[in-house]
């Protein structure tokens, strides 16, 4: 196997921080990229200090989450408060090709490595600025985090109990999700410079990239003008009878079951043994399933709950209907398929100690990606300042020694 990766030789400056920007250097690591993330015990990111903690030590360099986040990404300590550190900074970036930031609009700008500024140290350098709501535009100075982008987004209105209010999506799902996406942003600005030789500032707009998974709804309110809302399961926009997800025998297991045409529900009655009480006419076509669906969800729930849900699932696959185990988080580490892809692997620290992070989601024919763990602060320290920038032995221990380097 060739071993070389799609992205070696380019390396990323990464001021990303929290869960999406890293998300971006993680992917494009990845792919083969050099990254460094930019960070300082000044103003430790606050993933950092999430548990659980590596053998129950509280430390920002042991957080078993942080490092499955930052994976992919090397970490170079410099106090940006500090006129040498932004100096030490523009001369990372000015050896390298890509700077990733997600800050509010105008942050880069006051720290002295806007776009223009940036372009002075390299011409043809890249950055991807990845904002809450764009870096233009009436809500361009909106403070974001995962969970408000769902609400801005719409996403938060579409999810809950039929017939109640609201309920927000539970984590910042879409911080991944757009990081993730605008890995590929940059790939096309990588692209774009080798075609031309010209780089570019991106305007990654976090909220506009989520605005993604409210598209069936927006396209039933643009089309037919019904403003939607929670509905428990059911098909968002009421294609499908049934829809949604049934319990099964055991302690809270589930099995989630979608008929999407009539010769699937035939199907599903074939592996019911067409009890008498799924062939009523209430029940022969869509229509009059989804004019029904609520007796419809309750006698499929009965009969859900008398079997096991991965052999359910199987049963219901061999015949032709959508049907899958409900996963909790517990059965992902044993699930036969997630092991023979390496979803999650083990590794080993740099500080010693092994722990289970994300294997990568980015497979390739021709090489094999190396996934580590998140890094320690200043990780990279010494190869960065010492190998890249030459700084002489003296001068970089006076800047450690001074909390320039820090």
């Amino acid at each position: 196997m060739n071993n070389t990766l799609p992205l070696k030789g380019i390396r990323v400056v990464n001021f990303g921080w929290v869960w999406a920007g890293p998300v971006v250097g993680q992917t494009l690591g990845f792919l083969g990229a050099e990254v460094f993330k930019i960070e300082s015990r000044a103003r430790v990111d606050m993933t950092r200090n999430l548990p659980p903690f590596a053998e129950g030590k509280a430390s920002p360099d042991r957080s078993l989450s942080n490092h499955a986040c930052w994976a992919g990404n090397g970490s170079v300590s410099l106090n940006l408060k500090e006129p040498e550190a932004l100096q030490l900074a523009k001369e990372l970036i000015a050896k390298s090709d890509v700077v990733v930031e997600n800050f509010g609009p105008g942050v880069m700008e006051r720290l002295g490595l806007g776009y223009e500024a940036l372009r002075e140290v390299k011409d043809d350098i890249i950055l991807f600025s990845m904002p809450g709501a764009g870096l233009y535009g009436p809500m361009k100075d909106l403070r974001t985090y995962g969970l408000s982008l769902t609400s801005t987004t719409g996403l938060d209105s579409l999810v809950g109990y039929k017939g109640g209010d609201p309920i927000p999506v539970e984590n910042a799902f879409s911080d991944p999700y757009a990081g993730i996406l605008g890995a590929f942003a940059v790939l096309a600005a990588l692209n774009h410079r080798r075609n031309t030789g010209f780089g570019q500032h991106i305007d990654f707009s976090q909220q506009e990239a989520v605005m993604q998974m409210v598209g069936p709804a927006y396209m039933d309110y643009a089309l037919n003008g019904r403003s939607g809302g929670p509905k428990s399961n059911e098909h968002p926009l009421a294609a499908m009878a049934p829809h949604g997800v049934f319990r099964c025998k055991g302690d809270d297991r589930w099995i989630s079951i979608v008929v999407g045409s009539d010769d699937e529900w035939h199907k599903l009655l074939a592996a019911l043994n067409h009890p008498e009480w799924f062939t009523v006419s209430e029940f022969a076509t869509r229509e009059q399933r989804l004019a029904h669906i609520d007796t419809l969800h309750a006698l499929i729930g009965e009969w859900t709950a008398q079997f096991d849900d991965r052999e359910l699932a199987a049963l219901l696959q061999s015949r032709g209907v959508a049907a899958t185990p409900v996963l909790n988080v517990g059965d992902l580490l044993d699930d036969p398929h997630y092991q023979s892809r390496k979803t999650f692997i083990q590794v080993e620290h740099p500080l010693g100690f092994k722990e289970t992070i994300y294997g990568s989601y980015v497979k390739l024919s021709r090489s094999e990606v190396d996934v580590r763990p998140g890094p320690m602060i200043g990780q990279n320290n010494d190869y960065v300042f010492r190998e890249l920038l030459g700084l002489s032995e003296e001068r970089y221990r006076q800047l450690i020694e001074r909390q320039v380097i820090y």
